[in-house]
């Protein structure tokens, strides 16, 4: 979808220009840029964490930033068994290798979050940051 352009109306000899939806749009799709690059760092991160000897697991790490605003981290369905390795069982313990690349990476995630919220005030650089494409990576 193209960016909103602005309404502009005349009433009762006042000129009137409603950025309204426009604001709206950006704020979204800054939102779901924000989220691709948290993504990026949350995978890129947890793949360093885990054991090359796991097979697949690093291949399987994965997120899915949606166009509704929610970013989703965790395993493919073809790496479950990172999941047991994350999670422990009654025979192994847990090495939460997401977990603890999200709680030590807190501080850089609100970094990222910020500077694309930061940048609704600069217009052109906020186009600049949108990519309208919903993204798995």
């Amino acid at each position: 979808m193209a960016v909103p352009k602005a309404i502009k109306f005349t009433k009762d000899k006042v000129y009137y220009v409603s950025n309204l939806d426009r604001t709206q749009y950006m704020l979204k799709e800054l939102v779901h840029a924000a989220n691709k690059d948290v993504g990026k760092l949350i995978v890129k991160e947890t793949r360093k964490r885990i054991n090359k000897k796991s097979g697949n697991g690093r291949k399987n790490t994965q997120y899915w930033a949606k166009k509704n605003g929610t970013l989703q981290t965790g395993y493919k369905r073809d790496g479950f068994y990172i999941g047991f390795q994350e999670l422990g069982t009654y025979k192994m313990k847990a090495r939460y290798m997401m977990k603890n690349v999200i709680l030590e990476n807190k501080n850089e995630i609100r970094k990222i979050q910020g500077t694309y919220i930061k940048s609704i005030e600069d217009e052109n650089k906020a186009l600049g940051l949108i990519d309208e494409s919903e993204e798995m990576g």
